[in-house]
């Protein structure tokens, strides 16, 4: 199997499971069919730029940490302020299509837009590219994607 759907399959498991230690995780990934190393898991980790959150239980008391996709923005999450400023003042229309989301920008400006995207470093973006007013970026996932518009796309309206 693929680098690449190795570290999807990372990204499922630590969001739908409690994941507390890269044995657990190499144990699981051992479980769906993926031969890895605790070393091979430990550098996904990093790629990915996985954290260690809180975990708690469904009365919302700590039982310890878990793995959990980090990022400065999370799609999940908020924008920034600075990216929301920034991406609000030069993207004029969000899409999606599969697992790529596709902004157009006023002419001239999509340099800076996927530059301002790339510096999320979300472990779902896997990269952008940018024309003079269109930026396409690749996304791990058509879930991903349509979230990532819909986010830029609720922040430039």
């Amino acid at each position: 199997m693929t680098k690449a759907e190795r570290h999807n399959k990372i990204l499922d498991l630590v969001k739908n499971n409690h994941v507390e230690t890269q044995e657990d995780l190499t144990q699981l990934l051992c479980e769906c069919g993926f031969e890895v190393t605790q070393a091979t898991v430990s550098r996904d980790i990093k790629a990915l730029k996985l954290v260690k959150v809180a975990a708690t239980d469904e009365n919302g008391a700590r039982i310890g940490y878990k793995y959990a996709q980090g990022s400065q923005q999370g799609i999940a999450g908020e924008l920034t302020e600075k990216f929301r400023n920034l991406l609000k003042d030069i993207i004029v229309k969000a899409d999606y299509a599969g697992n790529l989301a596709v902004f157009k920008t006023y002419s001239g400006m999509a340099n800076a837009a996927a530059a301002a995207i790339d510096a999320m470093h979300d472990a779902s973006i896997v990269g952008s590219v940018a024309g003079d007013d269109t930026v396409i970026c690749v996304l791990r996932t058509e879930d991903a994607a349509k979230e990532f518009s819909d986010l830029i796309g609720q922040t430039i309206s």
